[in-house]
């Protein structure tokens, strides 16, 4: 795949960034989403620079990872489940 360097704003900074080109504008729409939801909790709350923002956002965007993560877990324990119900189900008919 091909490398592209881009240039991202996130929180009144620039950062350059190597990245698969294919992921331009994934990491372009996680740029607006950091920034606007810095502009949210800066109206929302008390604090003293942008860092105490970010901070907020990793925050947010982690625990909602998180969460994400133990879904899928849960899910894909229940999926496995089901397989082997069916694979075990096909066993049984074909051995008949």
């Amino acid at each position: 795949m091909k490398e592209l360097s881009i240039s991202l704003p996130v929180a009144e900074r620039t950062y350059r960034l190597m990245i698969e080109k294919d992921h331009e504008e994934l990491f372009r729409k996680a740029a607006k989403l950091i920034d606007k939801r810095i502009r949210d909790y800066s109206g929302s709350y008390a604090y003293k620079d942008k860092q105490d923002l970010l901070a907020m956002v990793a925050l947010e965007y982690a625990t909602s990872y998180l969460q994400h993560e133990q879904l899928l877990a849960v899910k894909g324990t229940e999926w496995e489940e089901k397989l082997e119900e069916i694979d075990q189900a096909l066993h049984a008919y074909l051995k008949e």
